[in-house]
């Protein structure tokens, strides 16, 4: 099963050949190397992805790699999230969102609005522990003043 991570903390000015130079000494268990640019300009957004075959190398390049310095910034290198699927997407035989796609009939654009607005809200799950301890240290601040 493949593991695919993160990379961020990219500098805009970065290239492709120098992102996939990073990761030349892990060539054998590599699956893909992909620097996100922006269609406009070109350049770097900013992040990319790899994608290694094992879960063990996966944590061995987020140990060695993660806070190392690249063109005078800390790369941030972590496992992805999976992908979240749209409610489109999970109706789809494959999976893929359609191009154009409409709303549900008698669903105003409000109301589609409110619902990807509550989905947005939910904390990442990466960090709600810590989000539930600072609320309580919160309260604890408001209720003790």
């Amino acid at each position: 099963m493949s593991i695919r991570l993160y990379v961020g903390n990219l500098s805009r000015e970065l290239q492709r050949q120098d992102f996939e130079g990073v990761f030349a000494p892990y060539g054998d268990d590599l699956v893909s190397v992909k620097l996100i640019s922006d269609k406009k300009t070109g350049k770097c957004r900013g992040f990319g992805f790899v994608t290694v075959k094992t879960e063990e190398k996966a944590d061995e390049i987020v140990a060695q790699l993660n806070g190392q310095m690249l063109e005078d910034l800390p790369l941030k290198v972590e496992k992805a999230l999976p992908r979240a699927k749209t409610e489109s997407e999970a109706d789809s035989p494959s999976g893929a969102a359609k191009v154009g796609s409409k709303r549900p009939k008698g669903t105003s654009r409000k109301a589609a609005a409110e619902t990807s607005a509550s989905a947005a809200a939910q904390p990442d799950p990466r960090w709600a522990g810590q989000l539930e301890k600072l609320k309580e240290m919160l309260a604890a601040q408001t209720t003790a003043s």
